[in-house]
């Protein structure tokens, strides 16, 4: 028996807290939510960056901004070419930061594959996107959040309520429905089906994601609200030079250095990839990022094997095609541009 007020207090706090903890997560698991998604943050990030400097010829790094995250299936990577798979690619953002990061550092000397989203590779720099963000934790994190993380890792991989994104406070509170104003607009408000992580920051569609087309058509009416409130044309003369002169410059002190690099443009389809088409005509953008850094490129379009995918909410691939996907990629990464592996050129002696 406790004696002490304070004491007893205390203890049926701690029991309250518990309860409803527990309640929220057996409530968490019987909707189908897996404990196997983690905070894609910078935390997360910058522990994947940290790897950039594994032997060329044991690592691949991919940046970009979502469709490589959800369209490269690591597991078929990894298995296939013995090369491990570094997931830099962030989510709604423009890649060049992240160029430019890899760029400057003198001790990145790898295999790269930058993924080309036009009317995010193509926009203006802000200095306050979530690669910025991300960039400036890695340089700065100290060996208290680095400890943390290695924490967070063990529980996040145990318990679902954990995913602050969808069901922290905050995140519920972001969702409420209220009523926009005249100039004011809430974020957008995504399924927490459409998007599961894993620690290899590898995203994936859940499988009520890909059967519901209900869910689907939420995530389609979030991008046509994305297109409706971009007033802006894409960028073109001065501004588009500057980026083609940004990422040339970038990309040729990775290959000066011996690293490798290489564009790649993976699938989207439907009324998405038709207003890209509109938008961003191939021979403006596509054709000349390769011609300006004389790079190599893998455009979905020109190959048979994946250019059939129809991406459930038009932009990216669910995973049985990401499957599917990364393993064409591969072939033709070996085949027809050139690209060595380990494993395979072993399997091959």
């Amino acid at each position: 028996m406790i004696s002490n007020p304070l004491a007893r207090s205390a203890l049926l706090m701690l029991t309250i807290v518990v309860i409803t903890i527990a309640c929220w997560e057996i409530h968490l698991r019987s909707i189908g939510v897996s404990a196997a998604s983690y905070d894609d943050g910078g935390p997360l990030w910058a522990d994947k960056r940290a790897m950039v400097y594994e032997p060329s010829d044991k690592a691949t790094v991919f940046i970009g901004s979502s469709r490589i995250k959800y369209d490269l299936d690591i597991p078929t990577w990894e298995n296939i070419t013995g090369d491990h798979a570094i997931q830099l690619a962030c989510v709604g953002s423009n890649p060049i930061p992240v160029l430019l990061n890899l760029a400057d550092d003198a001790d990145f000397k790898g295999k790269l594959v930058i993924d080309v989203t036009e009317f995010l590779f193509f926009s203006p720099l802000d200095g306050g996107s979530a690669p910025d963000r991300y960039i400036d934790y890695y340089k700065k994190r100290t060996p208290s959040q680095r400890a943390s993380f290695q924490i967070n890792h063990l529980f996040e991989s145990q318990l679902a309520f954990l995913d602050k994104d969808n069901f922290s406070l905050n995140a519920y509170l972001d969702k409420l429905p209220l009523k926009n104003r005249e100039g004011v607009h809430g974020g957008p408000d995504f399924p927490w089906q459409f998007e599961t992580v894993s620690f290899d920051r590898q995203s994936a569609m859940n499988p009520e994601f890909v059967a519901d087309t209900n869910l689907q058509n939420k995530v389609k009416g979030i991008w046509r609200f994305f297109r409706s409130m971009d007033k802006e044309p894409p960028v073109s003369g001065a501004k588009l030079d500057s980026i083609f002169i940004m990422v040339k410059t970038a990309v040729n002190k990775i290959k000066a250095r011996g690293g490798q690099v290489i564009f790649s443009r993976t699938p989207s389809s439907g009324e998405f990839w038709q207003i890209e088409q509109m938008g961003f005509p191939r021979e403006k953008y596509w054709d000349r990022l390769l011609k300006e850094t004389a790079c190599n490129g893998i455009f979905f379009a020109d190959y048979p094997a994946i250019n059939h995918f129809i991406c459930p909410e038009t932009s990216h691939l669910k995973p049985q095609d990401a499957i599917a996907f990364t393993k064409e990629f591969i072939r033709i990464l070996e085949e027809e541009k050139g690209w060595k592996f380990q494993k395979t050129l072993m399997a091959a002696n």
